[in-house]
């Protein structure tokens, strides 16, 4: 398993040197665009917004814009080395929390935590801490630049940390609009209600659920390819190649641009005729 992450979590005296890694992948078919007249991918280029021209990577800056067309450029290597400043301290829980006290709407990604070499007993020791207790840990760690909230619990006899959204990053739910504020509902409707839901109720067993758009955009994708509905992207056609040898076409050239010589008539030899005494 790939591991994204290396550092160590603490809790009081204790120090756990740890490796991270995600712990669910994304199952999402990736759909290609593709030139409806060739076939062919296309292409997204970083292009300038006003010179037009296409951006190479060493020509990038980032920048911060505080007002319409105003930035702060960041250079890169004050961002590297504020990265690296807070990447490398360890990682410490600050507050021990019941899981039941976090609203799902603040969890944003799972990792599993692994003990790197030493940390092995620390590791165990803190697994079965939170399973006695019965709470999680809370932490700060910055991972991919970003600074995130973070909880430590426990999954299947292994540690998972828990990435979590800050308050400010929650959008407030009395901001969304037409929410009635008050239950206009019978008793009856809500008898009713709550009958389908007992009906309904069972147990959460995860593995009973799965992806019905992705299998069917699977078997669809089958069956064109056996069926032979496939298409070919078109290819640039190469440079056309000078197959003619140089020291001909040298010589050709020469030829060509050779003045051509007038032909200049022969005088006529008139024999001398003696003069006789």
């Amino acid at each position: 398993m790939h591991t994204m992450w290396k550092g160590s979590i603490s809790f009081g005296l204790v120090n756990i040197p740890i490796k991270l890694h995600a712990a669910t992948e994304d199952k999402d078919i990736k759909l290609r665009t593709l030139h409806n007249k060739c076939h062919a991918p296309i292409k997204y280029e970083k292009v300038c917004s006003v010179c037009g021209e296409e951006v190479k990577p060493e020509d990038i800056v980032k920048a911060y814009e505080y007002t319409k067309g105003k930035f702060v450029v960041l250079d890169k290597d004050d961002l590297e080395k504020l990265r690296k400043e807070n990447e490398e301290k360890a990682v410490e829980i600050i507050d021990f929390v019941k899981i039941e006290e976090i609203d799902p709407i603040y969890f944003e990604r799972s990792y599993f935590m692994s003990p790197s070499e030493g940390g092995i007993k620390a590791y165990s020791l803190l697994r079965k801490a939170l399973e006695e207790t019965e709470k999680v840990g809370l932490a700060k760690i910055i991972i991919r630049s970003k600074e995130q909230l973070a909880l430590i619990r426990v999954y299947e006899n292994t540690l998972v940390m828990e990435t979590i959204h800050y308050p400010d990053e929650v959008r407030k739910a009395g901001d969304v609009p037409n929410v009635p504020s008050e239950d206009k509902v019978t008793k009856k409707e809500l008898d009713t209600a709550i009958l389908l839901i007992d009906q309904l109720t069972s147990k959460f067993e995860p593995e009973k659920y799965t992806d019905e758009y992705r299998t069917a955009l699977l078997e669809l994708i089958e069956s064109k390819r056996q069926g032979k509905e496939t298409v070919t992207a078109a290819t640039k056609e190469p440079a056309a190649k000078n197959v003619t040898d140089l020291m001909a076409a040298l010589q050709a050239s020469i030829d060509r641009t050779k003045p051509t010589k007038t032909a200049v008539p022969r005088k006529k030899k008139t024999a001398k005729v003696k003069k006789e005494a």
